[in-house]
């Protein structure tokens, strides 16, 4: 089967400043970067070959905001309890302290961490069953 790929694109006000969270905490990397595209600047976040990367796009006449709840949500699963650890340390090295989540089914097995824009992001320990 051909898996589709996934591309989770929004706004924001401050590219530069997403940039720690999602790299530096996330440990994605910079795989594409655009300026000038019609009146837009953007980025694309992720992991070389992976099926997914994350675009923040920045409209030069046009302000974003912050998330409208602390319901908006990424979720990585991390199945292997090392490597979610892992990932966790990485925020918490990189600056990032966890947040109670919103909803209280995400602290039972996770750690929510909230980005420069007010978006959330859950790494979760359990295996993606569905």
């Amino acid at each position: 089967m051909d898996v589709p790929k996934l591309r989770v694109a929004r706004p924001t006000d401050d590219i530069a400043a997403l940039l720690p969270f999602y790299c530096d905490g996330l440990g994605l990397r910079v795989l594409y970067r655009f300026e000038s595209h019609g009146k837009f600047d953007g980025i694309m976040l992720g992991q070389e070959g992976a099926p997914y990367h994350f675009e923040f796009t920045q409209a030069r006449e046009h302000q974003a905001g912050r998330a409208p709840t602390q319901d908006n949500l990424l979720v990585f699963y991390i199945s292997k309890r090392n490597a979610w650890q892992a990932a966790v340390d990485r925020m918490k090295g990189a600056g990032f302290d966890p947040v109670p989540a919103f909803n209280p089914y995400w602290d039972r097995e996770g750690a929510t961490f909230e980005d420069a824009d007010g978006y959330r992001v859950v790494i979760q320990r359990a295996a993606w069953t569905v």
